[in-house]
Formats: structure tokens, sequence, C-alpha cells
């Protein structure tokens, strides 16, 4: 189970959970081009330097999939990296559809039969939660994870995540559900199940405010916001408690922090970033 592998990972490499996102303005600090070659370069080097130092990375597909077909195949090589180097992989997809197109988002990031295949994914629950259905089977199928889009620091989400029918915020109805989901795959409710949250690591008390606690999913919680969007240890306590950092519940997201480095410096930046995470356990 992915969730079973994920909390032995965070458990031997820390909570770190580095984004491989490759901006532009990181491209060319690194001395890359703007382009499929320099993506791919890019990501990869940032493989290398993590092996064996953190849990998890995290490809935003959309910075590959801009430069067509060819940002698609550096995107399956990173995957494949990756995987050789023993990091697990979040693919920050975001995807959400109904019927059999989200059966055929589910085939191409979960089947590892597809070059694009991760060990999660990122997933929109915004077309209704139960959309997603052919997600969490192929997932729980090939021992994949679901990260479920619940509560995220940008602005523009509140006026859908906090909404409120029949007493219950949108938000809190998505932890229930994959609460409900871990419920059914799990043969123990010490076990972390393979089915988690996204929530932002700079939304402050927004989650009480509503009147819930993300950790309740019984899930992985990635945390995005970690390092330059401003987040550090005492915001993850403010958001999401001792309880859930103790346990090792929240992967936490970093990009900017780490890439920023540079190609020389990046190893010795998420180690540092890691330290300050871990001062939690």
């Amino acid at each position: 189970m992915f969730g079973t592998r994920l909390a032995a990972a965070m458990d031997e490499q820390g909570p770190l959970c580095v984004g491989i996102d490759p901006h532009e303005h990181l491209l060319a600090a690194w001395g890359l081009p703007a382009s499929a070659a320099g993506v791919r370069e890019f990501a990869l080097r940032t493989v290398e330097q993590l092996k064996g130092s953190v849990a998890a990375v995290k490809p935003q597909s959309a910075f590959f999939e801009q430069y067509g077909s060819a940002g698609v195949a550096a995107l399956e090589e990173t995957l494949a990296a990756a995987r050789d180097a023993g990091l697990l992989t979040v693919l920050d997809i975001k995807r959400g559809d109904i019927g059999s197109t989200m059966g055929a988002y589910a085939q191409a990031y979960l089947d590892p039969a597809s070059a694009l295949a991760a060990d999660s994914i990122t997933v929109s629950p915004y077309l209704g939660f139960g959309a997603l259905e052919p997600a969490f089977e192929l997932a729980a199928a090939h021992g994949k994870g679901v990260f479920v889009l619940a509560l995220t620091s940008n602005p523009e989400g509140a006026e859908v995540q906090h909404a409120v029918r029949d007493g219950e915020s949108v938000a809190a109805a998505i932890v229930s559900r994959v609460r409900q989901r871990n419920a059914q795959a799990l043969d123990s409710a010490d076990e972390l199940g393979s089915f988690g949250l996204v929530v932002g690591a700079t939304i402050g008390t927004a989650a009480a405010d509503l009147g819930f606690d993300p950790s309740d999913c019984g899930g992985p919680i990635l945390a995005p916001g970690v390092g330059a969007q401003g987040a550090g240890l005492a915001e993850l306590r403010a958001v999401f408690g001792d309880r859930a950092l103790e346990s090792g519940q929240v992967l936490a997201t970093a990009s900017r922090a780490v890439l920023g480095a540079g190609p020389d410096g990046l190893a010795d930046a998420a180690a540092a970033l890691n330290r300050d995470l871990r001062a939690a356990d």
C-alpha cells in the first residue's frame, strides 16, 4: 500500500517532499534554456541530488506539459529516474472529471503499465467526490496513492471550499469522504491510509474555523507552502497540531526554498529544511 510505503519513507528520510517546479526563472538561474531539454536536465539533476535524502518528490506536470510532447517525455524520464532512485513520487496533476474521462486519467497516471505512472497523484473533487471513483479503484488495485484537494492556500479557493451545505463545509465533507475510503481499505486504525488530502501549510486557522481537523482523514496530508511561501514548523503546528506532525501524517512540501539554492546547493538546502521539520518528531 502507498500509505505504508510513504510512512516508512518519512520515518527514514524525514517529512520533506520537494516539488520539481521548473519555472523559467529557475531554469535561467541554473543556466538552462526554457525548453523541454532544459526542463529535462533540471528535473533529472534534482532527482539525482535528492536521492536518499527526502521521502518524496512532487513533479508539477504543467511545467512539463507546456513544452508539448518533448516536455511530457521529460516528465516520463523524471518519474522513471525517481523510481530508480528510490524516491516516492507525487505527480501534481489536479485532475478531476467524470465517467470514462476520469477513468482514462487514472489509467494514465496510476496504471504501472503507463510511462506516466506515479506512486501517487493529486486530484480535484469539485465535479463531485464520487466522480473520483476510478482513481480510487485503480490506486487501490495497484498500491498507489491519491491526494484530494481539500483546503488550498489560494484566496480564490475559499469561495468553494469554505461554502457550507446542511451545516457542513465543502472542505469538511471532503475530509469525511476520504476518511470513509481509508476505513474501507485499512486493516488497522493505526495504519496510514493511501488516500489523503492537500491542505495548504499557510491556511492558518481555516480548518479550525470551519470546525474540523484535517488529520481525521486517516491518510497522509500533502502540505504545500513550506519555505518560500512562508510556512515553517510553527505554521505547520498551527494548521495540523502536534498529533499529526508527530505521527508522521504530514508530508510538507517545498519547492523554491530548495530549488532556488541551485543544482550544487539544493541537496544541502533540502537537508537543512528537513532537519528543521524533523524537530516536530
